[in-house]
């Protein structure tokens, strides 16, 4: 099956719902003759919205283990405004291997290519490309196509957007200065304990700091918290935060860490 890219972008802007998409986005997958394509909305209220071709079985499996706090695809995606290929992704813990190990044997295949989507208010999205095949067959397959996803990504979550308006969250809760702080100092890779000492909090307190501010901003975990204060413009980070006027809360020197937000 052969696919125009203009034309078939067209139909998705012209589509009536989200089981539209559905229907599009599967057709996208035996078009370029891969074994799925999906589209997958994190929300800002912390649920999941997707289309696309994974099984029932393997979206069940997903979803009931919570998958999306481990997944390297997600975490990776929000620290990346570019695509990606899940080779770049750091699967070296135990869980991840496991969770790769998981998603091969439900079908999802062993090469992946996805992008990070993000859209107004913090919205963040990923489309996603897998097949079964060797490195070579994958290299060739998105050097050739990666023009034309991310393309058919933008498509696909604009229409998203227009079909579930209804999915925009209330207006954010305003952060209290120590969350603020606290997320800063995350994103700049200080690991709990060093940011409580330079707070001069205890961890228990620093982590009731992370879990209000998550909970202000719709995020999943840490790391989504982290993203979105930052999509938001809510806080500074690397050395714009380091140059940033007004002295830094709590002791020590902001430039000497290294250990990475968790």
């Amino acid at each position: 099956m052969s696919i125009e890219l203009e034309t078939f972008l067209e139909t998705v802007e012209s589509a009536d719902s989200l089981d539209d998409l559905q229907t599009l986005i599967a057709m996208l997958r035996d078009a370029y003759a891969v074994d799925h394509i999906v589209y997958h909305w994190v929300s800002a209220d912390g649920g999941q919205y997707g289309c696309g071709t994974y099984s029932l079985a393997w979206v069940d499996q997903y979803i009931g283990r919570d998958y999306i706090r481990i997944d390297p695809v997600v975490l990776g995606c929000f620290q990346r405004f570019r695509p990606v290929d899940w080779k770049q992704l750091d699967w070296s813990g135990r869980a991840a291997r496991a969770f790769l190990q998981d998603a091969v044997e439900y079908g999802v295949g062993n090469q992946g290519y996805s992008i990070p989507i993000r859209g107004p208010q913090g919205q963040f999205a990923i489309f996603t490309v897998s097949h079964s095949c060797d490195d070579a067959e994958w290299r060739a397959f998105t050097d050739a196509r990666r023009r034309d996803l991310i393309l058919a990504a933008h498509s696909f979550n604009q229409k998203a957007l227009d079909l579930a308006a209804v999915r925009w969250p209330e207006p954010l809760r305003t952060l209290s200065p120590r969350e603020l702080d606290t997320l800063t100092f995350l994103s700049m890779g200080y690991s709990r304990g060093q940011v409580a000492e330079m707070l001069s909090i205890s961890e228990h307190t620093l982590r009731a700091y992370v879990e209000s501010a998550r909970f202000k901003l719709g995020a999943v975990n840490t790391v989504h918290a982290v993203a979105r204060a930052i999509a938001l413009g809510l806080i500074l980070t690397g050395t714009a935060a380091r140059a940033a006027e007004g002295d830094w809360p709590g002791p020590g020197d902001p430039d000497g860490a290294s250990a990475s937000a968790r």
